[in-house]
């Protein structure tokens, strides 16, 4: 905050609440300076290893019901291109690629270079470190940046959302994937956001948070455990 006052020649919080009230453009730069966009594809790839073992085939396995995921705070999309591509290669090697046609992927953010960058879905060389060679060469273009294939363009979506403050994107989801976000919220704030996911998730549909966040208090009550581990849930079936 205190860099982007000193860049509008703001000498108090009180004259930089009133910048902000008045100029749309300043909100949208003082977004960009606090949002923590640090992602790579298959980040943490034990979680991933067991998303596509634990997670996937269960969602593909009805042949009429449609697959909506969800991936919250997406960042520029590096998350919903490896969730395309386990997605993909599983329907691949299973002979299910028709089903590929009722999954969704949509990710969301506050953040507009984010998903402007998400839409693209091009990536630098860096960003492949923890994805296996096999999906990175399948499903990335060679040159840097490499460009996802269009066969995983096809099942992702973007779009501008707050998380705290505005609803699920969707109701009746399979799958809610919202890692190394919750970290960043206080107490308060989280709580009413995992009330948010379980009331979004259609009954039997997973929530994956990954190793660094969890579910305390009575928002255990709330889902089954899944993968302990990798911090893998389920909303129970009624």
């Amino acid at each position: 905050i205190a860099v982007r006052m000193r860049a509008r020649g703001a000498a108090s919080y009180a004259d930089y609440r009133a910048l902000l009230d008045r100029d749309a453009t300043e909100y949208e730069r003082l977004i960009d300076a606090l949002t923590i966009n640090v992602t790579k594809l298959y980040r943490d790839a034990a979680v991933w290893d067991a998303v596509a073992r634990q997670v996937i085939p269960p969602l593909l396995a009805r042949e009429l019901a449609p697959v909506t995921v969800w991936s919250a705070g997406c960042s520029s999309g590096e998350e919903l291109y490896t969730l395309a591509a386990l997605f993909h290669r599983y329907a691949e090697g299973a002979a299910l690629l028709p089903r590929l046609r009722r999954v969704r992927i949509v990710g969301t953010d506050i953040d507009r270079a984010s998903l402007e960058a998400a839409r693209v879905g091009a990536y630098a060389s860096e960003s492949f470190a923890e994805m296996p060679l096999e999906l990175r060469t399948r499903y990335f273009s060679e040159d840097a940046p490499h460009r996802a294939a269009a066969e995983l363009r096809a099942l992702v979506e973007v779009e501008r959302r707050d998380l705290l403050s505005e609803p699920a994107p969707a109701r009746g989801l399979q799958l809610i994937t919202c890692r190394n976000v919750v970290i960043y919220f206080d107490r308060p704030s989280q709580e009413p956001l995992m009330r948010k996911f379980h009331e979004a998730l259609a009954p039997g549909g997973f929530l994956v948070l990954g190793k660094v966040e969890t579910l305390m208090g009575p928002l255990r009550t709330l889902f089954e455990v899944v993968d302990a581990r990798n911090r893998i849930f389920r909303k129970a079936v009624a």
